[in-house]
């Protein structure tokens, strides 16, 4: 039977608490903070059943790069609906999931020419884990079975992806059950000692991981990182040059490097692929040996992830013996509407020139913001592309400041939910003028709220 949208919010939070386990929430403290129920979606606003309108401020998790109920995004889907909702893609093919990896592999200029297909961000940080012990071993090297990661980096949170996540929250409770990854220092740059350029931190963390792979390379399958920006981490950012020296001892040490742009691509940074920034300036493109793609791919319409490889990574796995295949699957793999989807998103980059549109919205808003990055009250004022962020100072924030400041942006039309400490901004790239002026009224009125003065 349809969903009764007419009903109100308290009974839609009422038999939510009783039935539905909500990720990434201590289910005893929902009941005095219930979710909020959410009845519709248009473009940058959510509404709740009984009319009040909400800024989604994070995308919803990053996805909805064009905000909610896009018509363009929707209209594909009603199309794809009526020829081939979805077929299983072990010994057969589609058109949606040739074309995606067809253009995807042209944005890299044809150097990650592979794609395979997954359903969320930790299945692509599995399958790109599996398939880089996969290929050593192929290739006679079956003792390079360890992965390194940055601190305080996330990449998702089923077991091969948690084991390469430095984030204690998500981590510690199932520390038993996970791989022994190593961790190496992150290149965030709020490390910055006096005198010293973001340049220089990313600089000795590319000496801290030189160390290691100098001593255990022979064991290190791959590194893994999230390019420029660690999500979890609250939203930490750090000099490309980093991922210049990354990909410099990668090749050095013959290890293989993984782009986990789950958060970050799809436009997030300023470019399509967040490690397009890693070239010089006037210097060759520089590319990982695998990227991982999910969130905005599909434009919060159906779930979908993908690993990006190379050739010589892809050759590793041709032999008669099956058993040197890449032999991962799930039933939805390649799912035809969510490649759908994902064309007409990449559609909406040639269509509406996003990325250069985007770095004038972006200018409105850091100029929007502008008081706040001189307001006391916070620290480490950070900015890349479409992600702002700033960590309210550590004497002003309790230990509940997440949920208050979260309570007190929804008296303030927003739906905001700060990472500990650190408030940050993701919106669907829809701003304007006016929109990015209310928008910076409506964060430093909440920051008003919980942080008076």
């Amino acid at each position: 039977m349809p969903i009764d949208i007419r009903r109100g919010n308290a009974e839609w939070q009422r038999r939510s608490l009783r039935n539905v386990w909500h990720p990434c929430t201590q289910m005893q403290r929902a009941a005095a903070l219930p979710p909020l129920p959410i009845a519709r979606g248009h473009g940058p606003w959510l509404e709740d059943h009984e009319g009040q309108r909400y800024f989604d401020t994070s995308s919803s998790w990053w996805v909805n790069l064009f905000g909610h109920a896009d018509a363009r995004i929707a209209a594909a889907l009603k199309d794809q609906l009526d020829h081939l909702p979805h077929v299983m893609l072990a010994g057969c093919t589609h058109a949606p999931a040739v074309e995606l990896a067809e253009r995807l592999s042209a944005l890299t200029g044809n150097v990650l020419g592979h794609c395979f297909f997954a359903s969320d961000g930790a299945s692509a940080v599995e399958i790109a884990l599996k398939m880089s012990y996969h290929c050593w071993r192929n290739l006679g090297h079956g003792n390079k079975r360890e992965f390194v990661c940055l601190r305080n980096g996330y990449h998702g949170e089923t077991l091969g992806a948690l084991s390469v996540t430095d984030v204690a929250v998500f981590r510690d409770a199932y520390d038993p059950l996970l791989l022994r990854a190593r961790s190496v220092m992150s290149p965030d740059a709020r490390q910055v000692e006096h005198g010293e350029s973001p340049a220089a931190v990313a600089t000795r963390a590319a000496h801290d991981l030189r160390r290691l792979l100098a001593a255990t390379h022979e064991q290190i399958a791959a590194v893994i990182v999230e390019p420029l920006v660690q999500g979890a981490a609250g939203m930490v950012m750090y000099d490309p040059c980093y991922l210049r020296m990354l990909r410099a001892l990668c090749d050095e040490f013959h290890v293989h490097l993984i782009a986990d742009e789950i958060a970050v691509g799809c436009g997030r940074t300023g470019t399509f692929f967040a490690f397009e920034q890693a070239a010089a300036p006037g210097g060759e493109p520089l590319w990982p040996d695998f990227v991982c793609l999910s969130k905005g791919i599909s434009g919060g319409f159906l779930p979908l992830s993908l690993v990006m490889t190379r050739d010589h990574i892809f050759d590793a796995f041709l032999d008669d013996d099956v058993a040197r295949g890449f032999l991962h699957s799930h039933s939805y793999t390649g799912n035809p509407l969510a490649c759908r989807a994902a064309l007409a998103v990449l559609d909406r980059f040639v269509d509406d020139d996003v990325l250069r549109v985007n770095r004038q919205r972006a200018e409105e808003l850091t100029r929007s913001l502008a008081p706040l990055q001189e307001d006391p009250r916070i620290e480490h004022w950070r900015q890349r592309g479409m992600i702002w962020a700033f960590d309210v100072r550590e004497e002003l924030a309790g230990p509940r400041f997440s949920e208050q400041f979260h309570l007190a942006g929804r008296k303030n039309e927003l739906l905001i939910r700060p990472i500990g400490r650190s408030v940050y901004l993701l919106p669907p790239y829809v701003l304007d003028d006016t929109l990015s002026n209310w928008l910076a009224e409506r964060v430093t009125n909440t920051l008003d709220a919980v942080t008076p003065r």
